[in-house]
């Protein structure tokens, strides 16, 4: 029986684990935090659950990605999701365009009662416009079409290109290959603003095409189309929401390992990996513990990793490249609680934005705009009625915002900290109140977490949501493969190809290949797709 340490108890780290305990092998997870999951943990409030991060799934449906690999590890049945409407997965609005919008085009879903129904709106600049985007490849293409008939043909053109560039992608479809790195066309690499006017004209309608960018962190000439139309294709297949606490995943990938004689220890840090001769032999813990394994796998940002290595381990080459390589902006989030009956359920996801032409620019900051555009859910409950009793708002935030205060700790922070941030929300709530009249009545308390906080709880560099920035003009600057120069030393989580709830299990399953074999854990997930 072979055995493996996983330093990290995040999604990346368990959905791992609980793949090699499958396979038979002796696994030990650990996490520094008292609480496993990373971006899976939850927190209560006034009674409410609320999850940190991992707001929105996709991969779900029936013969997805995502679906038969959980089925396969064996917690499929046991998370509880809801699908979010199929005439609307996804709800677009700009608050204060300056350009004349489409006469088809909705206002926004009155928030007064929980009807969902919307009301023509005034086609010229200024009034608040709603585009409502609903799930499936042909439902989403004709709306698109609905609000832009003059674009028709790039419409359809453009959706037939997302899906063909994700077919390109064997991993991402769970097909055998013998390289996951092979010569693709050559959109695939192109920069997605252009890659989207490539197909459309309309300003307007390439700011929609590209409403998802907070799904990614796209920076307009730079972040590859790939990116863009493996999210994209992901979710316009249908999207869902963890019913109650995020955290259940994390329990039941932990439940996965400790049935199949693992552990997961929470609560205490690896401060060092011993080795020797090119061979990593032991991790030191906090609390003085010191274990072996035949591999050392590591979860963490790889940054995070090179600091408890010792000198010349790895080449200076490759710490110097991954430690100065971008990261992907971060966020300012406000988790708010409703009174009884006051704010309406939505079954799907909301974006708003001030206007067009913005889209490409969530991570600058400027302090008299922000925010200048948002993602708000209000994640279902069990028994989940007509009314919310909660609501997330995540807005973009660079890392230098809150650079000043990156040596202190969680609730030791400062007064100042704590003004600025309740500035923050007030702001956000001040937005909300726009696009919902009376809105700030119905908050009976709410929560502001910076990128501080995602920081010190994801154990992620500068908050960074997505890992590294992705570059089409110099992919290999950010590209981290599984293995390392030590070959017991492995690599998986966000940093290693793709990130989100269907990227990371995929790198699982990348690195559980380096010590099975290429095709062995995809080919056992398709044969028990078959089957079930």
């Amino acid at each position: 029986m072979k055995s493996a340490i996983i330093i990290g108890g995040g999604f990346g780290g368990l959905t791992t684990g609980a793949l090699l305990a499958r396979e038979g092998m002796d696994v030990t997870v650990i996490e520094k935090n008292h609480h496993i999951g990373g971006g899976l943990q939850s927190f209560c409030r006034d009674g409410i659950d609320f999850e940190t991060g991992m707001h929105i799934l996709g991969g779900f449906n029936e013969g997805d990605t995502v679906y038969r690999i959980f089925d396969y590890i064996g917690i499929l049945d046991r998370l509880r999701l809801k699908r979010s409407d199929s005439d609307c997965m996804d709800q677009i609005t700009y608050l204060s365009p300056t350009a004349t919008t489409p006469a088809s085009a909705t206002t926004p879903a009155s928030a007064t009662t929980p009807a969902s129904a919307t009301t023509p709106a005034d086609s010229s600049a200024g009034h608040p416009i709603t585009y409502r985007i609903p799930q499936g490849r042909a439902a989403f293409t004709e709306a698109l079409c609905r609000y832009f008939p003059a674009e028709r043909d790039g419409i359809a053109a453009y959706v037939e290109a997302l899906y063909q560039m994700a077919d390109e992608v064997d991993f991402f479809n769970l097909r055998p290959a013998d390289n996951f790195f092979k010569v693709h066309s050559d959109r695939f690499m192109q920069p997605v603003d252009e890659f989207i006017a490539g197909f459309v004209s309309d300003p307007r309608l390439q700011d929609l095409l590209a409403y998802m960018n907070p799904m990614y962190g796209g920076v307009r000439h730079q972040t590859p189309a790939y990116i863009h139309a493996l999210i994209n294709v992901l979710y316009i297949k249908g999207q869902f929401h963890f019913i109650g606490r995020s955290q259940h995943m994390a329990e039941e990938l932990a439940r996965v390992i400790t049935e199949h004689g693992g552990r997961v220890i929470s609560g205490d840090a690896v401060t060092a990996v011993e080795v020797e001769d090119k061979h990593a032999t032991a991790v030191v813990t906090a609390q003085g513990k010191r274990l072996t394994a035949d591999y050392v796998i590591n979860t963490l940002h790889p940054q995070q990793l090179f600091d408890l290595l010792p000198e010349g381990a790895l080449s200076k080459a490759y710490i110097t490249r991954l430690s100065e390589a971008p990261l992907t902006y971060s966020a300012f989030i406000l988790y708010i609680v409703f009174k009884p009956e006051s704010f309406p359920y939505i079954n799907h996801t909301c974006y708003l934005q001030d206007d067009y032409g913005l889209v490409w620019s969530h991570g600058d900051y400027d302090d008299a705009t922000w925010p200048r555009g948002m993602m708000y859910i209000t994640p279902p409950t069990e028994n989940q009625g007509p009314w919310a009793q909660r609501m997330t708002v995540n807005c973009i935030m660079p890392w230098a915002q809150v650079a000043q205060w990156a040596d202190t700790r969680v609730g030791h922070r400062g007064a100042d900290y704590e003004a600025w941030k309740h500035r923050l929300a007030e702001r956000i709530i001040d937005k909300m109140e726009k696009l919902y009249p009376g809105f700030r009545d119905k908050v009976q308390t709410y929560i502001a977490a910076s990128p501080l906080t995602i920081r010190d709880y994801y154990g992620s560099p500068c908050g960074a949501l997505y890992g590294y920035q992705k570059d089409a003009h110099d992919p290999a600057r950010t590209m981290v493969m599984p293995v390392t120069k030590i070959p017991n030393l492995l690599l998986s989580g966000q940093c290693v190809n793709l990130h989100g709830i269907c990227g990371v299990p995929l790198t699982a399953i990348n690195t559980a290949e380096v010590i099975f074999g290429t095709n062995t854990i995809i080919n056992k997930i398709n044969a028990h797709a078959a089957h079930s």
